[in-house]
């Protein structure tokens, strides 16, 4: 089972790629499992010495009183969070997660570095890839 974030591809440029674990309740896990997981709107933020993960829509069937999109913890060593604080504030850039799997019975995060692009770039892939789809065509027929 693996979802992966398509509008990270998109909208940022990625610098540097972390594995995580996240923290879900056993319902959730069963949503994550089915792949009933929303990343398009989501991102990571560092809070005091621990990275959550923040906006991920889990669809989940638990009747009782469930916040979808509520803020999950990452678990990452006290290393890695300092070097990515450090990191996020010379450089201006932002935790993206990008892709959400198991890896045997774990479920696992990659969490992205990224830069965000600038809307003139995002046109100028758009431009390439109908280009290139066009191209294609033409040697098709």
């Amino acid at each position: 089972m693996k979802i992966i974030n398509k509008k990270a591809k998109f909208n940022y440029q990625w610098i540097e790629n972390i594995e995580a674990g996240i923290v879900l309740a056993g319902h959730e896990v069963r949503a994550v499992k089915n792949g009933k997981v929303d990343l398009a709107t989501s991102y990571a933020k560092i809070m005091g010495d621990e990275v959550y993960l923040i906006n991920a829509n889990i669809a989940s069937a638990f009747l009782g009183d469930y916040n979808p999109t509520q803020a999950r913890k990452l678990l990452l060593h006290r290393d890695q969070i300092t070097s990515l604080r450090t990191k996020m504030q010379a450089k201006k850039l932002t935790l993206v997660p990008t892709k959400m799997y198991t890896k045997n019975r774990l479920i696992k995060v990659d969490i992205a570095l990224a830069k965000t692009k600038r809307k003139y770039e995002k046109k100028e892939i758009k431009k390439r890839k109908d280009i290139d789809r066009d191209t294609e065509r033409e040697l098709k027929n």
